[in-house]
């Protein structure tokens, strides 16, 4: 009897393992399907690492005048890469007093945006090195740093292990955005870290949350508590899924806000920034303090509008290992997995199930073969 339980088992084992996730190469993957409380497909996956850059490393002082860092350079070969500048841009804007209740002038700058090692001291960092976004304040202005995509895409979900550390006075963000001459008309989703707050709560907003006249709206945005309070100084994975109908935030993999009102309804942008300006919102920040956003990666699964509308029908659907005339056979995954980095195919209507050498035939054989060991 125990010899037949085995066999049985060992049989199971087989036809069941065609139903786990497998690694894959990002190139075999037609679309990608995400968990959460909202599963929603899309097309297309980029992955950025900054834990093992080491040869990037360096850390530049800050500058101290509006004009050195308007000019300044990128501080390492890797902004200047091909991968990089392929997705991202370093913001050099400026925006003065009285603009949107600033009270110093800020300064962007990619002086603020470099590849950083890992302090002996640093207890909590995970990694070798990891990218960092700073804010400084200095007597007649702040400096701030921003990274934008060089594209827009339709429809995200969009993730990062990140921490805000530093003096209050700022904000840390990531976010999507899209421009607008008319306040009405500017389409964001946030995810807003303000220094100045309790460190156990998130902002998060679809913009905008007020009117020209000053209207509030109470249901465009959330300010949320971290799972189990956990500080944002620590090390999190911030996540957001901007689907088609709402969009929705976690943190390591737990909801925490979710809103309908005013879900972007047009290509965005993605930008990630540290920021003060001595407003109501960020507060003022002390002359000569700091603030940082660190990150160790981040990645995005995500549509353009070439894409959006097959993902919008296979979302509408959620077929099972059905293909369609879209051609989405191989259905990959960036939940599914054990490391970070890793993409997971969860199935392929187009190739023989089971792996390459046993087919559906083999299959039910092995089943109808572990059955009737099972009854013997």
């Amino acid at each position: 009897m125990a010899t037949r339980l085995a066999l049985a088992a060992i049989l199971f084992t087989i036809v069941v393992a065609e139903d786990e996730p497998q690694p894959v190469n990002q190139s075999d993957c037609g679309c990608y399907l995400i968990n959460g409380s909202v599963p929603t497909y899309y097309s297309q996956r980029m992955f950025f690492d900054f834990r093992d850059l080491e040869a990037s490393v360096n850390v530049p002082d800050p500058l101290d005048s509006v004009t050195a860092n308007s000019d300044a350079s990128t501080s390492s070969d890797y902004f200047e890469s091909e991968g990089f500048l392929g997705v991202w841009e370093l913001q050099g804007w400026s925006r003065h007093v009285d603009h949107d209740g600033s009270t110093v002038t800020m300064v962007n700058t990619p002086n603020n945006v470099y590849i950083e090692a890992k302090d002996d001291d640093d207890d909590d960092a995970t990694s070798d090195t990891f990218l960092t976004m700073r804010t400084k304040r200095f007597p007649k202005f702040q400096t701030a740093a921003e990274i934008s995509s060089n594209s827009d895409y339709f429809y995200v979900s969009l993730r990062m292990l990140a921490r805000t550390i530093g003096a209050p006075g700022a904000v840390t963000a990531m976010f999507t955005y899209r421009d607008s001459d008319e306040l009405a008309n500017v389409q964001e989703s946030d995810i807003e870290i303000l220094t100045k707050g309790r460190r156990d709560k998130i902002q998060y907003t679809n913009q905008p949350s007020y009117s020209d006249d000053g209207d509030e709206f109470p249901e465009a945005t959330r300010n949320a508590s971290t799972p189990g309070n956990r500080l944002w100084s620590e090390w999190m994975v911030h996540r957001m899924d901007w689907t088609p109908d709402t969009v929705i935030w976690y943190v390591d993999g737990e909801e925490t806000a979710n809103i309908e009102f005013q879900t972007p309804t047009d290509p965005c942008r993605v930008i990630f920034n540290a920021w003060g300006n001595g407003g109501s919102w960020s507060g003022n920040m002390s002359v000569y303090d700091e603030a940082y956003l660190q990150i160790q990666w981040i990645e995005m699964i995500y549509n353009t509008t070439d894409g959006v509308e097959a993902s919008k029908k296979r979302s509408a659907s959620l077929s099972v290992r059905d293909d369609d005339d879209e051609g989405c056979t191989a259905v990959c995954s960036i939940d599914e997995r054990d490391e970070v980095g890793e993409v997971m195919l969860l199935w392929d209507s187009g190739a023989p199930r089971m792996g390459s050498w046993v087919g559906a035939t083999w299959a039910a054989f092995f089943t109808a073969v572990a059955l009737i060991l099972l009854a013997w």
